[in-house]
């Protein structure tokens, strides 16, 4: 589905990425895990083109390097950003709005969907999105994610200062994109998360993937941990 071929990323002369092979499959959840620094918010940036860079990225059987971001997302990439991107003065239906893809035949997510998801955005979905708490504010940029109708999404440190419980339900939506068929490419620093809904992990160092594999063989592996995650 979306696959990295020796990828080299750049920020002017400063270089980022250092051959980053990986791929995500259909309808899977798969962990990019590495410490802050380590290339993993590039990595998503290079594939949103939002990065200048070298090698091969593709997604199904387009090739994505050279490409507008918009025209990535109208492939059916999506993308959730570490800041959240909302727009403050639109209210939170609004905010919806502005998400949902033009001309979909048959959408696999609708508004009901989302406020039957998150309650919360339901309560208040005619306040303006800049007074939402951190943590609604991430309920509604997945959300809005999720009306473009994405055959993937990543997703850029969607727990990160998240309450527990919220943390839960992020989790709980993450596979509920799953059982859709949707896959995502989850970038996190919580290793407990990622071990629990994904079916395989790539973790990061120093713009290169060092270890990939399943979350039960990133929990045994006690060097890679140590050595690239732990603090």
């Amino acid at each position: 589905m979306l696959k990295l071929d020796n990828v080299h990323a750049f920020y002017g002369k400063s270089h980022v990425l250092h051959g980053v092979t990986m791929e995500v499959r259909p309808g899977e959840i798969v962990s990019l895990l590495g410490r802050n620094g380590s290339g993993r918010s590039t990595t998503v940036k290079t594939i949103m083109g939002q990065v200048d860079a070298q090698g091969s990225i593709s997604f199904g059987d387009k090739a994505l390097l050279g490409r507008k971001a918009y025209e990535i997302a109208h492939d059916g990439v999506g993308y959730v950003p570490e800041n959240r991107d909302i727009f403050p003065k639109l209210t939170v239906h609004q905010n919806l709005m502005l998400g949902q893809k033009r001309g979909a035949s048959r959408p696999r997510w609708s508004f009901d969907d989302m406020y039957t998801m998150f309650p919360r955005l339901k309560e208040r979905q005619h306040t303006e999105a800049g007074v939402l708490s951190g943590g609604e504010q991430q309920m509604l940029t997945l959300c809005r994610t999720l009306m473009g109708d994405p055959d993937l999404i990543m997703i850029d440190e969607p727990t990160e200062g998240l309450a527990p419980k919220i943390v839960e339900l992020v989790a709980e939506y993450l596979k509920e994109l799953k059982r859709r068929g949707i896959a995502v490419l989850l970038v996190e620093q919580k290793l407990a998360i990622a071990l629990e809904i994904s079916e395989r992990c790539y973790v990061m160092g120093h713009g290169r993937i060092v270890f990939e594999g399943a979350p039960g063989e990133l929990r045994a592996n006690s060097y890679i941990r140590k050595e690239w995650l732990e603090v």
